[in-house]
This record gives C-alpha cells, structure tokens and sequence, in this order.
C-alpha cells in the first residue's frame, strides 16, 4: 500500500536527514563467510547521505565487508509522544577511507556534532574508519504520514528518486 502522503525528493531528503541527525547508532549487517548474517550496532557520523563508522581491524565484520562491501544498515526507533515509528533501512556499499586529510574533516564534524565523543583514529591505528554509501533507502515516518515504507534510490549518493510501488 503506497503512501496516502506525496512528498516531493526535497522533502524525502529533508526526512530522511532528520532520521539520520535524530540517530548515534545504526545496525549493520554483513555476511559472513558460512553464509550466515552477521549484525551489529555501531556508532556513527553522516554527512549528507554518506554514514562513517570505525571497526577494528581484526574484526569479523572488517573482514566480511572487505570479502563483500555489501551491507544492509537499520537506524531509527520509536520517535514522538505517541511512539510513533520514524526509521531508515538501506543497502548500501562499504568502503575504507584511508586519506588522513578526509579523516581529520570527520574528526572535526564528531567533535562538532558530539562534543566529547571518541574521534576516528588514522589508517595506521588498530581501528578502520569505513564509508556507507546507499544505494537503496527504505523510509518509515508515521509522525508524518509514512506509515508505509517508501522506497528511495539514489541516483547519485546525494539525490533521491521515489520508486515506484
């Protein structure tokens, strides 16, 4: 069942940014060598659409995104007096960022968003600092009428396009 709520792609992105600003956290999924699904919360920082998070190098779930960049990440929760539902699910792709130029700009955009917080460590360190790139975006907002989910593609990682139900 569609949306009863047309929303036009400036509206969507403005949605979709608040659940992302609303969020610490997000939940990702990999896949690990045996076939079986591989989820965990981590903590994260965005800009724009782009979602970076830090995993240790010895991790599973560095080595099952190295083996398949291919990730399906979860954010949101209960939002509102009423406990309405306010929530993003993608797929996405996972890439290391290695430049320590790009590192110190997030360090700042942390510092900035969450004063205190631990900062992305440098490709030298035991931690990896990791990109989320959506492709696919799935939106579910019953404060504002999205009681449905409604499917989003990004045509570039910033631009979004309602696909059709």
């Amino acid at each position: 069942m569609p949306s009863s709520k047309p929303l036009d792609p400036a509206a969507l992105m403005a949605l979709v940014t608040r659940v992302l600003d609303e969020n610490r956290t997000m939940t990702v999924a990999t896949l690990r060598p045996d076939g079986w699904p591989q989820a965990t919360v981590v903590g994260f920082v965005h800009e724009e659409l782009a979602l970076y998070f830090v995993v240790a190098r010895t991790s599973q779930k560095l080595a099952n995104l190295q083996h398949d960049p291919r990730t399906s990440i979860a954010i949101g929760g209960a939002a509102g007096p009423g406990g309405e539902i306010r929530g993003l699910s993608m797929a996405a792709r996972v890439e290391e960022v290695e430049d320590p130029g790009e590192i110190q700009r997030l360090n700042a955009l942390v510092h900035e968003r969450y004063p205190g917080a631990v900062v992305f460590a440098p490709r030298t360190s035991n931690c990896a600092v990791l990109r989320a790139r959506p492709v696919i975006l799935s939106l579910v907002d019953e404060a504002e009428g999205l009681s449905q989910p409604v499917l989003l593609e990004l045509s570039t990682y910033t631009t979004l396009k309602r696909v059709a139900p």
